[in-house]
């Protein structure tokens, strides 16, 4: 358990309060619309579905794809055991067992080096996603503590009577500007995002693969054949 999961039922009531008061529209002009436009979602359905994304899931993927590393060298290490026989036959084979090598383990463009990329590719998810828990649980113990919130929290109880009290203006500036703190985080968070996509994305494309370079040989029976 997280600082987010700490502040997930305090927070997560004073946002549906923020998004009840926000149903009837927030005030015009004020800084919370873009952010609304932009993330198509009032703040309390923002920060549920964010709840759900978890580090630990994407950490271990980066070491469950690191371990299979393991089995690719080794198979290049059986590759690369010496050939004891020779003639056209063994020198295509060379051919084919390089270019095989070079596809299995050689630069970044080979298949361990995907493998690598894509286990990196994890672990700087599970670090976003460690971090932008972290920012948005800062931002909620912000907003819980705030006047903004208590003034929010007062015009959407019941009276000791139980009968529904109006609501100002004044209560849905107070949400929209809680709103525009909590939503502001996520936008960050959400940009963090898809940084990493475009900065890992080259490094996770497929890896091709590209077969030997065709040559020519002599059998014994002095046939020459095109490979």
């Amino acid at each position: 358990m997280d600082a987010l999961d700490r502040l997930a039922e305090p927070g997560l009531d004073l946002l549906r309060r923020v998004d009840t008061l926000l149903a009837a529209g927030a005030p015009e002009g004020h800084r919370v619309w873009p952010l609304l436009r932009r993330m198509q979602v009032l703040p309390g359905e923002a920060v549920r579905a964010f709840l759900d994304l978890r580090p630990e899931p994407l950490a271990g993927a980066g070491h469950t794809v690191r371990r299979l590393v393991r089995g690719y060298d080794d198979v290049s290490a059986t590759l690369a055991d010496p050939v004891l026989w020779s003639g056209p036959g063994a020198e295509a084979y060379g051919q084919t067992r390089t270019a095989l090598l070079h596809h299995l383990d050689e630069g970044p463009e080979s298949l361990v080096g995907r493998l690598e990329s894509t286990a990196g590719y994890a672990d700087a998810l599970a670090d976003w996603v460690e971090g932008s828990r972290l920012a948005l649980a800062r931002a909620l113990a912000d907003v819980l503590r705030s006047a903004e919130a208590v003034a929010v929290v007062a015009a959407t109880s019941l009276p000791a009577g139980g009968a529904s009290r109006p609501v100002s203006g004044g209560p849905r500036v107070e949400a929209a500007e809680i709103a525009a703190r909590v939503l502001a985080v996520l936008c960050v968070a959400y940009d963090g995002a898809e940084t990493l996509v475009r900065q890992w994305a080259p490094s996770l494309a497929e890896s091709p693969w590209r077969p030997a370079v065709a040559g020519r040989a002599r059998y014994d029976t002095g046939t020459r054949v095109g490979w």
